[in-house]
């Protein structure tokens, strides 16, 4: 990298911090800290969710599966398809949680049901998105130390110093606006990277055939094909309804929003806005197959990995670094650690809420003003367990850390049950629901053992399912009088006609690329 290049990360680092300080300087409570005093509009909340979900992983995941892996292509476009229905469908059912006024949204399964369903969710919540900050930080810190020469405890240092004293400083509002501001940069380097591949794209398209198939009709139970359409579609729906409505890091954005309408809105925009970013990074990374095709000598450039095969997650950036001009690239590259900030800072508000919120706060009589240094201080000791974790990453099994996905689809059924449950049917009971928790994870787990032939996709439906289905019949045996709950279907019919749309235009859009 350039001289210049350095000066325009430095001054992008800088400002960040010096804005995170204006933007908390008025901070006086954990409403203020987690929620950002419920003051943010719509747009900059949908922004920083999407930024979230589209960041540094994102970015050089989805070039790679694309061009590159075997096996990959434009199928990762089939994780889209069922975004906007699962907006739909938290637009009607997330509406109670909203309204419970709560920080975390644990505390809305206390509301309803009682506080052992409250800490099992939020301990799932705690250690599954602990374990995959130091995941994420172990990732971002060893590519910021390929790219730029630095060791990797510098580059975390580096990394996770500022990202930790930018969340101290501003909390989900300063979260928020980084994650716009990564946005713009990061969508701004991408459109630059596609109007630089377009000609070896346009020149080199039929070639990619391989590359260019985006739907796969497979249901994924008997092929051992992970990636159908069908359990893509199906598995990822309620996929997408578990994160976006029971994880507290996504869940938090739309406690922020001022009014239920607001969340509404909120969720429409996430669905629209997720698949044109999805579909300019898959289309970088066919530009990128191209392109190197193009220059030969490309792959052999790229640092390699622990068994000497080229570390495909980083064409993106070999990318930028050989064809970028100086200074381009810097921004390129404050795009990409703008990105891994926004993945990181909010995961640490998020930790820190259900931390305070769900266990310090439940069991301890401290004033406000304790609660909210308690905050800052769990930011920082969930900064710092990241940082320690991510030391023992590269000595975890392969397996293991690519297992970790599948580990979080084992819970995320099981956990949309509880919720489920809460919203629908309360009367169920809190005893029945845990056993239904319960049980959901060990049907997945058998799923897992027995049935490897089965998507593991299928795993967020089978654990819904069964965690609901024996919570009923559980109840049902101890004698309880099961009622359900009411709740309002109110969502302006735009609103519902333009995500069915999106749908549709995803679809299309699919059809058209593999023709």
């Amino acid at each position: 990298m350039d001289v210049l290049d350095w000066w325009v990360i430095a001054t992008y680092l800088v400002l960040m911090l010096l804005g995170a300080w204006y933007l908390g300087r008025k901070q006086r409570s954990r409403a203020d800290y987690y929620l950002a005093g419920k003051s943010l509009p719509s747009w900059t909340l949908a922004t920083s969710i999407v930024a979230t979900q589209c960041s540094t992983n994102s970015l050089l995941g989805a070039p790679a599966f694309v061009g590159f892996v075997a096996g990959g292509g434009l199928l990762w476009l089939q994780y889209e398809l069922a975004v906007p229905l699962a907006m739909l469908l938290l637009c009607l059912v997330f509406m109670p949680i909203r309204k419970a006024n709560v920080i975390s949204i644990y505390e809305f399964l206390e509301q309803r049901l009682d506080v052992r369903c409250r800490l099992v969710a939020s301990g799932c919540f705690l250690f599954f998105r602990g374990v995959a900050t130091g995941v994420t930080v172990y990732g971002v810190a060893s590519v910021i130390a390929l790219l730029t020469g630095v060791s990797y405890t510098t580059a975390v240092i580096l990394l996770m110093g500022i990202t930790i004293a930018y969340d101290l400083m501003g909390g989900m509002k300063a979260v928020v606006i980084s994650d716009v501001v990564q946005m713009v940069l990061l969508f701004g380097a991408v459109v630059l990277a596609l109007l630089w591949l377009s000609d070896p794209l346009f020149n080199h398209y039929h070639s990619l055939t391989d590359r260019t198939q985006a739907l796969a009709n497979d249901w994924g139970l008997m092929s051992g094909n992970q990636y159908g359409f069908w359990p893509m579609f199906f598995g990822g729906l309620f996929l997408y309804v578990a994160y976006y409505g029971c994880d507290q890091s996504q869940a938090q954005r739309l406690l922020s929003a001022n009014t239920p309408a607001t969340t509404q809105t909120v969720l429409m925009l996430n669905g629209l806005l997720r698949f044109p970013l999805v579909l300019c990074y898959c289309l970088v990374g066919l530009g990128l197959a191209a392109y190197a095709i193009e220059q030969p000598t490309f792959i052999a450039s790229l640092p390699t990995t622990s068994n000497g095969a080229p570390n495909f997650n980083l064409v993106f950036p070999a990318f930028v670094s050989l064809e970028f001009a100086p200074g381009l690239a810097g921004l390129a590259m404050v795009g990409l650690f703008a990105a891994a900030m926004s993945s990181i800072d909010s995961a640490l508000n998020s930790l820190s809420a259900s931390t305070v919120e769900d266990y310090v706060n439940r069991y301890s009589k401290l004033s406000e003003k304790q609660l909210f240094l308690a905050s800052k201080i769990a930011t920082f000791g969930w900064g710092a367990f990241a940082v320690l974790l991510s030391y023992q990453v590269e000595h975890i099994a392969p397996t293991v850390l690519e297992a970790i996905n599948k580990v979080g689809s084992l819970a995320n059924g099981p956990l949309l049950a509880i919720f489920a449950i809460a919203i629908f049917a309360p009367s169920i009971g809190a005893s029945a629901t845990l056993f239904g928790f319960i049980a959901g994870l060990a049907a997945n787990i058998l799923i897992w053992l027995c049935l490897p032939s089965v998507s593991w996709l299928w795993w967020n439906l089978t654990g819904l399912l069964s965690a609901g289905l024996l919570a009923i019949a559980w109840a049902k045996i101890t004698g309880r009088q099961i009622s359900w709950q009411p709740i309002s279907w109110q969502l302006a019919r735009w609103k519902w006609q333009l995500l069915l749309l999106m749908t549709a235009l995803i679809l299309l859009t699919t059809i058209w690329l593999q023709m």
